[in-house]
C-alpha cells in the first residue's frame, strides 16, 4: 500500500514537471509573433532639397550670433550649407565669394514660431481661407501643412523685407485642438513637401479662451465658456491616454490591431513627447491652468502664443520651462487681450523665461525686427536694458528651442545651417532693410540684384510681379 503511494507521488511530480515544461515551452501564439502593423509617423516627408550655393566670406560686419554673443567688425564664412567659422579674421577657401559688409550687420536669419501664411494667402479672398477647420472644437486630426498654398505671395515679401528663414505654420484658433502645424523653410517650392524642414517635430495648436468659447457657444453647443473650455479639453486627453494604452500594449504585445483614429493619434504623439504643444493664450490665469492641466495628463506645452499677460507669471513660465510668443504692442482687439502692457516682453525676459516675438499676420511677418525693437525700446523705460545682441535671442534662438530645430538653425554656430541675413544697417533701425538672405547658404534674395527677386507662379503675369515694396 505504501509503495504504491510512493509511486503515485510520483508519477504526479513526473506529470507536474512535463506540464510545467509543456509551459515553458509553448509557442507563442501566431498575433504576439506577427510583425506590428504600426501606422506611419512621416506619411508626408519632406523633399526639401537645399538650392546651390557658393563658399561666402562676408567681412567688416557687426555679427549677432543669435544666442546672444557679438562680434564688432567681424568675418563669417558659410559653405556647403553650414555656417563654418566667424570671429574677427577668418581663413576662407580659395575662390570663395567676398563681401565686404563695412556698416553692415549679420544675423541668423528670423525664425517666425507663429504664421499663417500659405494657409491664409494673398489675395485674402474666402476661396483661400483655409487655415481654421471650425466645424467642430476638437480637430487634431487637420494638419496644417495640407492647406499649405506654396505660391503664396507673402513668402517671398517675409523673406525680402523681413529676413525670415524659417517659420511655423498653425492652424487657426477657433478650436480648442486646432490640429497639427509644421515647420518650412522660406524657399519656393512646388509642393509643400518641398519646402517643410527636415526632421522638425510637428506641433499642436491648442487655443483657450474667448475663440473657442464664442465660435461653439454662439452655435449653442460646448463649449460656451471657459469652464466649457477646460471640461472638454480634459475629457479629450482623458480619451487621448486611453488610446495611447491600447496601442502602446498593441506594440508591446501584439494582438489585435487598436481602430486608428487620426486625432487621437496626434494627441498620443503629444503624450509621448514627439509633438510640441503651442497653446494660443491671452490671459495669466488661463496659462496657469493649461499648466495644472498638462501636468495632470502628463504633457508639457512648449510655448503659449499672444500671451499678453505672461508678465503677470513669468516666474511660473521660466519655473515650467515654457517659451511665451508676445508683440511688442498689439493689444486691446478683445477683452482678453485688454491687460496688456509694451514691457510685456522685456520684463517676461528680464525674470529668466523664453521670450519670443512673433507675428500670427502677413505684414508684422516682414518687420519683426522693428516690433522687437519696439520691445527693447520700453524695456530700456524702465530701466531693463537688454543689449541688441541679447534682444537678437527672441527672434532667433528661442523660437528654435521652442520648434524643437535649435540644433540645427537658430544661431550662427559652425555646423548649422547657414541661414543668414545681412542687413544694410543697424537691424533694430526702421531705416534697416534685409540687403542679402542666405537659406542654406544658398543666396535667395539679393536687394542689388533684380534677379534675386523671388517671384511666384501665381504672380507671373500680374501687375506689380515681383515688387516686394
Amino acid at each position: 500500500m505504501v509503495f504504491s503511494k510512493r509511486i503515485a507521488i510520483a508519477l504526479m511530480a513526473g506529470l507536474a514537471t512535463v506540464a510545467c515544461t509543456a509551459a515553458e515551452t509553448k509557442p507563442r501564439s501566431a498575433s504576439s509573433s506577427a510583425p506590428r502593423q504600426l501606422p506611419s509617423r512621416d506619411p508626408f516627408p519632406s523633399t526639401y532639397r537645399a538650392y546651390p550655393g557658393v563658399p561666402t566670406l562676408v567681412t567688416n560686419v557687426t555679427i549677432y550670433d543669435g544666442e546672444g554673443g557679438r562680434i564688432d567688425q567681424g568675418q563669417i564664412l558659410f559653405a556647403d550649407g553650414k555656417v563654418v567659422a566667424l570671429g574677427q579674421a577668418v581663413q576662407a577657401p580659395s575662390g570663395a565669394t567676398v563681401i565686404d559688409g563695412a556698416g553692415k550687420w549679420v544675423t541668423p536669419g528670423i525664425i517666425d514660431i507663429h504664421s499663417h501664411l500659405g494657409d491664409y494667402p494673398t489675395p485674402a479672398v474666402p476661396a483661400h481661407s483655409d487655415g481654421n477647420e471650425m466645424t467642430s472644437p476638437v480637430t487634431p486630426q487637420v494638419w496644417a501643412e495640407h492647406s499649405v498654398w506654396p505660391q503664396d505671395p507673402g513668402f517671398s515679401r517675409a523673406l525680402a523685407n523681413g529676413g525670415v528663414t524659417t517659420l511655423q505654420i498653425l492652424p487657426g484658433s477657433a478650436n480648442l485642438f486646432g490640429g497639427r502645424s509644421v515647420t518650412l523653410k522660406n524657399v519656393y517650392a512646388r509642393t509643400m513637401q518641398g519646402m517643410k524642414f527636415p526632421g522638425a517635430p510637428y506641433g499642436l495648436k491648442m487655443a483657450c479662451g474667448e475663440n473657442p468659447k464664442r465660435v461653439y457657444g454662439g452655435r449653442n453647443q460646448a463649449p460656451g465658456t471657459r469652464m466649457g473650455n477646460i471640461a472638454v479639453d480634459r475629457q479629450t486627453w482623458a480619451k487621448a491616454q486611453e488610446y495611447s494604452r491600447k496601442w502602446d500594449k498593441y506594440e508591446k504585445s501584439g494582438g489585435d490591431i487598436p481602430v486608428r483614429d487620426i486625432g487621437l493619434e496626434t494627441l498620443a504623439e503629444v503624450l509621448r513627447g514627439n509633438i510640441l504643444v503651442h497653446n494660443h493664450c491671452y490671459r495669466a490665469d488661463e496659462m496657469a491652468n493649461v499648466i495644472d492641466m498638462a501636468k495632470e495628463f502628463g504633457y508639457t506645452v512648449a510655448a503659449f502664443h499672444h500671451a499678453v499677460e505672461a508678465y503677470k507669471i513669468a516666474d511660473l513660465l521660466k519655473a515650467n520651462n515654457i517659451c511665451s510668443a508676445m508683440w511688442a504692442d498689439w493689444w486691446g482687439f478683445k477683452m482678453e487681450s485688454y491687460d496688456a502692457i509694451t514691457e510685456n516682453i522685456p520684463l517676461v525676459h528680464n525674470a529668466g523665461a523664453c521670450a519670443i516675438v512673433h507675428s500670427d499676420d502677413a505684414n508684422g511677418i516682414q518687420r519683426l525686427n522693428q516690433e522687437a525693437a519696439k520691445a527693447l525700446a520700453d524695456g530700456r523705460r524702465i530701466g531693463i536694458n537688454v543689449p541688441d545682441e541679447i534682444a537678437w535671442t527672441w527672434l532667433a534662438i528661442n523660437p528654435a528651442k521652442a520648434m524643437g530645430i535649435a540644433d540645427r538653425t537658430g544661431s550662427l554656430k559652425p555646423g548649422k545651417m547657414a541661414d543668414v541675413v545681412l542687413w544694410n544697417g543697424n537691424p533694430m533701425s526702421v531705416y534697416t532693410r534685409p540687403e542679402k538672405v542666405w537659406i542654406d547658404g544658398a543666396l535667395l534674395f539679393d536687394a542689388l540684384d533684380p534677379k534675386r527677386r523671388p517671384v511666384s507662379d501665381f504672380e507671373l503675369g500680374q501687375p506689380g510681379e515681383g515688387d516686394v515694396k
